[in-house]
C-alpha cells in the first residue's frame, strides 16, 4: 500500500477525543513540539534516544481495560531531518492495557506519523491522535498558500485482534479561499485490507 500525496488532507474526525490520563498526557488535539511526560509503567516502551512526543488513552481493542497510544520522536530530530524525503522516523506504539493494570505492546510501526519537517512552512505537521471505541485516527496539517490535511484512521477487528486501515482522508485549499477546498476520501474499497503496520504514510499511491 502506498500513501497519497501530501499536497491532499481531509477535515475527517471518528468521534469526540478519548479521555486521558489524569496530568500525565497531554491533549492530542495540541500539536506537541516538546517531551511528553510519560508515567512510571510506560517509562520502558521509550527507547535510548527518543521522548514521548504524544500519548492518547482510549479503548483500542474493544475490551475492558484502557489502552494507550504513544507516539515517539528521536531526539534532536529538529536537526537531523533534513525533510520529508530523508525524515526522522517517528514511532507509533499501540500499547494494550492490561488486567493488572501494565500495558503490553501490541504493534508497532514508523510510517504512520510525519516527520518534523513535512509540514513545510507550517512547521511540524502532527496535530495529534483521536481514539474511540475500536478506532484510532492520526490527524496532520501543513502547506504553506496552499494548506493540506490528512486524517488517517484504523479499525480493530476483533476476528483477528489486529487494525486495519479504514480510511485515508484529504483535504488541500487556498489560504485565501478556505471555504473552496478540494476533499477526497479514500476507503478500504479503494486500497483493500491494509495492516496498520504495512501502511506507508510516506509513499505516493
Amino acid at each position: 500500500m502506498k500513501s497519497l500525496p501530501l499536497a491532499l488532507g481531509l477535515m475527517f474526525t471518528i468521534g469526540s477525543i478519548s479521555p486521558l490520563f489524569a496530568n500525565d498526557i497531554t491533549s492530542p488535539s495540541t500539536i506537541q513540539t516538546e517531551e511528553v511526560p510519560v508515567p512510571a509503567g510506560l517509562k520502558k516502551f521509550v527507547p535510548k534516544g527518543y521522548q514521548a512526543l504524544n500519548m492518547t488513552k482510549g479503548d483500542l481493542n474493544l475490551d475492558a481495560y484502557p489502552d494507550v497510544i504513544m507516539v515517539l520522536k528521536k531526539i534532536g530530530e529538529e536537526e537531523t531531518t533534513d525533510d520529508s524525503e530523508h525524515p526522522e522516523k517517528r514511532p507509533l506504539l499501540i500499547l494494550i492495557g492490561q488486567p493488572d493494570k501494565s500495558y503490553k505492546l501490541a504493534a508497532r510501526s514508523e510510517n504512520t506519523v510525519y516527520c518534523y519537517k513535512c509540514g513545510g512552512i507550517m512547521g511540524d505537521p502532527f496535530s495529534g491522535i483521536t481514539i474511540k471505541k475500536g478506532y484510532f485516527t492520526i490527524e496532520h496539517f501543513g502547506g504553506s498558500a496552499w494548506r493540506w490535511t490528512r486524517f488517517v484512521t484504523y479499525k480493530y477487528s476483533a476476528a483477528d485482534k489486529n487494525w486495519y486501515l479504514h480510511k485515508d482522508g484529504h483535504e488541500s485549499y487556498h489560504a485565501t479561499e478556505p471555504d473552496k477546498g478540494k476533499t477526497t476520501t479514500y476507503t478500504v474499497k479503494d486500497f483493500g485490507k491494509v495492516p496498520f503496520t504495512q501502511f506507508d504514510i510516506y509513499k505516493e499511491k
